[in-house]
């Protein structure tokens, strides 16, 4: 255990499984009081069973953010940390997208996670200390056919923190992107169900696209270059920890690659790379 981390209160988002839950272990492992929410009872009722304290927080939802927000105020006077990490992958092609269903990913991914910054900023503003850490993607710089809704979430994302970066420069709070590319995680299958209940097949152009993305989304193997979320991890406890914590983490090596790639290749290059990943 850190002294340092020793009763620091940390609320992370989306601990049902996979990061969340892994960030969740291990911050407990190094003696930050966690705070783990889900969004339905049944995974709050999980987790508690593993010995956390849990929150309903469903980040799609103003009145669960709020009434979460509310009952963590009820059970500490200090919030350290907020580790931004609820979210889902909303994938298919951008013109079978409807405007609502890119607004579901926005309201989970970006408007939930806005408002939920903004209700713990005063407290940590009053005490000048504070993490607040967003877990994005290698999608949150670079776009791949498919994914462009969570694409668009994720830029989103990175706009929002390099602002708030900026606006509380004068303040101890620090802010962090981590950038996971490939990670082991339910993140496949929910976003196969989410695709299913929101994109027609039979009206789309892009039918035998899809069929080879199925096969993506339902096969068991993980893709190449994937690591487990004990990678998040370490980066976070040191995004936490650290005096001056990097405002990138680029986590997995097809994180690290695309930073690379993008700094250096002509956006058109950029396009016949991307086009086929």
């Amino acid at each position: 255990m850190d002294s340092s981390s020793k009763l620091k209160s940390v609320l992370i988002t989306g601990c049902s499984s996979g990061i969340g839950l892994c960030l969740a272990h291990g911050l407990r492992s190094e003696g930050y009081r966690v705070f783990a929410s889900a969004r339905n009872n049944n995974d709050v009722d999980k987790i508690k069973a593993l010995g956390f304290e849990s929150l309903l927080l469903d980040l799609s939802s103003s009145d669960s953010i709020n009434d979460a927000i509310s009952e963590l105020y009820q059970k500490t006077d200090k919030l350290y940390a907020l580790i931004n990490n609820g979210a889902y992958g909303q994938v298919g092609a951008l013109e079978d997208i409807s405007r609502d269903t890119l607004e579901k990913q926005f309201q989970a991914n970006v408007f939930g996670w806005h408002e939920l910054t903004n209700l713990v900023l005063p407290k940590m503003r009053k005490e000048n200390i504070g993490r607040v850490i967003y877990i994005s993607s290698v999608l949150g710089f670079v776009a791949m056919p498919f994914r462009g809704p969570y694409t668009a979430s994720k830029f989103a994302i990175e706009g929002l923190v390099n602002t708030l970066r900026l606006e509380l420069s004068d303040t101890n709070i620090k802010f962090s992107l981590i950038q996971p590319g490939p990670i082991e995680s339910k993140f496949r299958a929910n976003a196969y169900l989410a695709f299913k209940e929101n994109v027609d097949i039979s009206k789309s152009n892009y039918k035998e696209q899809y069929n080879t993305m199925i096969q993506r989304l339902e096969s068991d193997e993980n893709v190449q270059f994937t690591l487990p979320p004990e990678a998040v991890l370490k980066c976070a406890l040191h995004a936490l920890k650290s005096s001056s914590p990097k405002i990138h983490y680029c986590v997995t090596f097809p994180t690290k690659l695309f930073a690379f790639l993008g700094r250096i290749l002509p956006s058109s290059w950029m396009d016949k790379i991307l086009k086929y990943s």
